[in-house]
């Protein structure tokens, strides 16, 4: 029977005739289907239907016997999707996903993942391209999607986030909506975008952070509604780790950066739109502008964090757009209790539109992401460490950089092992995998300081690089190695971006075999 609050948020009332519960929907699951969820950065998942098929598969000891290829527009909560991997219920996942289970299974090879640009994933589903192979042909088996309301036409009204919730929707042979009146109703926080397939697409009309383009819900025909579950149940995010001292050193270095490139005449004083990514790096950046003397600032990006409430906070954040809200639970909780000072400072959008290229580029946003490592001209590896290991995946990081008007890479310039303080370089002379290539990056920044890389050629990078990013247990052994590559490379006519392969990944393979990328030797 549903709630007074259920029937407050459901104002189809047709659509009340199929509340069900969860349990009651187990029996439409059958091992192969593909399944699409909502849900981005652990925010907006769908919660009780995947918990009660969880249920099923454990009571009955059904692990490895009962998989799925499931697709999400990023991650959804630890709860189901690595309760899952555990469970051994993942056949596939794209495009992006975050747990020690379901990395452990990708890296194990029970899941096959396959990490795809955040902006591409939802208009690739859409074409068909996933799931061409298959019975359905491009189509998917269902869509479990998060809802805070239902409009009178059947629309629904995400959460916190939207990530690929739409285009899910539209693939999708059924849909189950999960309403989720543990939350306050989202609606008018959202500004949701269909767009025609190509060659019909039309240019997206954003010029400015605030512009609506879209819906505040997305249109659905009510008769894919196989069922609705009524859900009273917060999202499960974790705290976010505090600003260390390496953190706020790069938060000062890139605002330095800032005020030059104000002096400079080439940003307005209240900067661009500012793009950032997650993790306490990218929380120090956000938190250090708070206190800095820029003022009105935007902000156009994929996730906001806690610090953007500081910002509002401080009067510096004028408007913030993203496709996901992933808070902490304080920060929740302090968004909820004074939603009508934030509300209306805050729009979400489908991912394709927070991540487009097409309106980074014209906005000319500050995209600013944290890496694995960076090499000494300036590629950078975002997913795979040693080159094999998958991490979380790809997100959204390449869709800004490449199209950023400033592209900036952070991170600290070593971290630990278990028997070396600064045993992992993150300035290494060649990347083991590439995610953004040298063509991307703009700027590299650590603790030890920034790296200006606009305009200089493979080598004239190097001693900047070097000097400026690298830690100092590190900047003779890397000056040693590229002076050896240089001379190695051009003595055989090529030494536009001199490598020696033979040693180029020695200091990965130290690290591995005696637990710190700090050489004894190179063995020239």
């Amino acid at each position: 029977m549903a709630s007074n609050l259920l029937r407050q948020r459901v104002r189809n009332p047709e659509l009340l005739k199929k509340l069900v519960k969860p349990e009651d929907t187990v029996p439409w699951f059958k091992s192969g289907q593909s399944l699409g969820w909502s849900g981005f950065t652990g925010v907006g998942y769908p919660k009780l239907v995947p918990t009660a098929i969880a249920d099923h598969v454990e009571k009955n000891n059904l692990q490895g016997q009962m998989k799925f290829d499931l697709f999400v527009g990023a991650s959804a909560g630890a709860e189901t999707e690595d309760r899952w991997a555990q469970l051994d219920m993942i056949s596939r996942r794209t495009p992006h996903q975050v747990g020690k289970n379901i990395a452990k299974g990708i890296n194990e090879n029970r899941i096959k993942f396959f990490d795809k640009h955040l902006s591409m994933f939802p208009q690739d589903l859409v074409y068909g391209f996933y799931q061409k192979d298959t019975p359905g042909g491009g189509k998917l088996d269902w869509a479990m999607v998060e809802a805070t309301a239902i409009t009178e036409d059947g629309h629904i009204v995400p959460g916190a986030s939207v990530g690929a919730t739409p285009e899910l929707m539209h693939v999708a042979d059924k849909v189950i909506i999960e309403v989720n009146t543990a939350l306050p109703s989202f609606e008018g926080l959202h500004d949701i975008t269909e767009m025609d397939l190509p060659p019909h697409r039309k240019p997206l009309n954003v010029t400015g952070v605030k512009d609506r383009i879209g819906t505040t819900a997305i249109p659905i025909d009510p008769s894919k509604i196989a069922a609705i579950i009524e859900v009273n149940r917060g999202d499960a995010t974790g705290p976010n780790a505090p600003a260390d001292a390496d953190s706020n050193a790069i938060a000062g270095h890139l605002i330095e950066f800032f005020e030059h490139e104000v002096k400079m005449g080439r940003m307005p004083a209240n900067l661009l739109p500012l793009q950032s990514g997650i993790g306490n790096v990218a929380n120090a950046i956000i938190g250090g502008l708070g206190a800095s003397k820029f003022e009105h600032m935007t902000v156009w990006t994929e996730v906001l964090q806690d610090t953007f409430l500081d910002l509002f906070d401080s009067g510096s954040l004028d408007f913030a757009t993203a496709t996901s809200i992933r808070f902490s639970p304080e920060g929740f909780e302090r968004f909820y209790a004074n939603w009508d000072k934030y509300a209306h400072k805050i729009l979400l959008r489908n991912q394709a539109i927070s991540n487009s290229p097409e309106i980074i580029r014209r906005l000319g946003v500050i995209a600013m992401n944290t890496p694995v490592e960076v090499d000494i001209y300036a590629h950078a590896n975002s997913t795979n460490v040693n080159g094999s290991k998958m991490l979380n995946g790809l997100g959204g990081s390449a869709d800004f950089l490449r199209n950023a008007k400033y592209s900036i890479m952070h991170t600290p310039s070593a971290r630990k092992t278990k028997t070396d303080k600064t045993g992992i370089s993150t300035i290494v002379p060649m990347a083991t995998h590439v995610d953004q290539t040298e063509h991307d990056l703009d700027v590299i920044v650590t603790e030890q300081g920034l790296a200006d890389l606009r305009g200089l050629s493979p080598k004239e990078r190097v001693p900047i690089i070097i000097k400026n990013c690298a830690h100092p247990d590190y900047r003779a052994q890397l000056e040693e190695y590229f002076k050896y590559a240089e001379f190695a490379a051009t003595k055989w006519g090529a030494g536009h971006e001199p490598q020696s392969l033979k040693h180029v990944f020695k200091m990965h393979t130290n690290m591995m075999e005696n637990g710190t990328m700090k050489l004894k030797d190179w063995g020239f």
